[in-house]
């Protein structure tokens, strides 16, 4: 049985947990099929064939996230509220198997369609720390991270197309601010552990090893002082059709996410992101309406051709379109696509998170995936300092969901 993460859900209190698997919804599995090679074939036809390959990786991607229920944002939340630290160490797992392909990757700069292979390394400074905290508060608010609303979508949580919205119009807002947190506040150097310090990507391996056994040491003695309640269990089938039916479990599904993003890096040069494209797609509309996104400083320089360019010539939406269709597969092969009813206070916390993690993602050069994920498997320092401050941000919005109806896990809940 896999440890079960649930953040489809977060918004609700524990529901009832199943016992059964439910019938695959073999209409709408069909749907997602003819959608994907549709997107995949005019990708194929328009665009270099590495964004038919990014095609396939976030649906991969999705794919996973949606049958682990793999959560950054309640991940944060159990471990900050009860002392439940299963899923942290999870993440652990993922970043060390990261790190682990990460390093010969970019040391050698190798990749498969040509160019070099390069991580997100990024200052460190006022804007980040602001950056990550906001994210940190959204993510708890609006229900889900980046990853998390792209495969809450996929799998038909109604609520999150509000937080995705606002996501959009925060990373927007926030591109256009960029230029005064990044060039009038105070901020240092980006700073690459393997690169910056005389390490070399050997020893920043063995630091970044050494930290990550150190985190999960941390959350078993939590665990062992708090004795917080365990993850609940889904059912789920046996052998290989464990890959379609029911929940996987949490460290397969971290291994699985670290070698797609390893893949990811080696296909575009670049590893996953997620809300680059949400700073896109905004501005592209507000373009529409006669703004004149074209002079602010953030589509400047070398992402001027991103904003004249077709949005399916950017990677990351690219990527972004597959992780909502690979979970939108995952859910539908398993019974559990539907939509759900939208309360006031819900839509109202989906609202605020989505702007402060849009706002947040772009004022720390990234959001879960881009800076957290992504940041500490290139060995930026920036990475962890996002995870600290993201946790920061959680705590805080643990006394803030109550105001939205919004449950905080207590001692004796039982997580669903």
């Amino acid at each position: 049985m896999a440890e079960y993460v649930q953040p489809i859900n977060e918004q609700k209190g524990p529901e009832k947990k199943s016992t059964e698997l439910n019938s695959p919804q073999t209409s709408l599995v069909a749907s997602g099929i003819i959608v994907s090679a549709v997107l995949g074939l005019y990708l194929l036809f328009t665009q270099e064939i590495a964004q038919t390959v990014l095609l396939v990786l976030g649906l991969l991607l999705g794919y996973t996230l949606f049958h682990a229920r793999f959560g950054f944002t309640s991940a944060f939340r159990r471990v900050m509220s009860v002392g439940n630290g299963q899923a942290m160490r999870a993440h652990m797992v993922m970043l060390a198997v990261a790190v682990t392909l990460f390093a010969p990757i970019l040391a050698t700069g190798y990749t498969f369609f040509g160019g070099e292979a390069t991580g997100y390394v990024s200052p460190v400074g006022v804007s980040l720390i602001v950056g990550a905290f906001l994210f940190g508060i959204g993510m708890q608010l609006g229900g889900g991270c980046a990853s998390g609303t792209l495969y809450a979508i996929g799998g038909g949580r109604s609520v999150m197309f509000i937080t995705l919205l606002f996501f959009i119009v925060g990373a927007t807002v926030g591109a256009a601010h960029l230029p005064f947190w990044t060039e009038e506040l105070p901020s240092f150097k980006p700073i690459s552990l393997a690169t910056s310090t005389g390490l070399g990507y050997f020893g920043a391996w063995v630091v970044s090893m050494l930290f990550f056994a150190f985190v999960a040491w941390v959350t078993l003695r939590i665990e062992k002082k708090k004795n917080p309640p365990r993850m609940a269990v889904l059912p789920s089938a046996k052998g290989w059709k464990r890959i379609f039916r029911g929940s996987w479990p949490l460290i397969a599904a971290a291994i699985v996410l670290a070698v797609l993003n390893a893949l990811t890096l080696m296909t575009r040069g670049n590893p996953w992101g997620i809300t680059s494209a949400f700073a896109l797609w905004g501005s592209k509309v507000a373009g529409m309406f006669g703004v004149d996104v074209a002079s602010w400083g953030y589509w400047s320089g070398a992402n001027a051709e991103a904003l004249q360019a077709s949005i399916f010539a950017d990677s990351t939406t690219v990527l972004n379109f597959g992780v909502i269709l690979g979970a939108f597969l995952a859910s539908a092969s398993g019974g559990l696509f539907r939509f759900n009813k939208i309360t006031g206070k819900n839509a109202i916390a989906s609202v605020i998170g989505g702007l402060l993690m849009g706002y947040g993602a772009r004022l720390a050069f990234g959001c879960n995936i881009g800076a957290y994920f992504g940041g500490i498997a290139s060995f930026s320092l920036h990475g962890y300092i996002w995870g600290v401050l993201a946790l920061a941000g959680t705590f805080l919005a643990l006394y803030l969901r109550p105001l939205f109806g919004l449950s905080v896990p207590k001692p004796k809940d039982t997580f669903c």
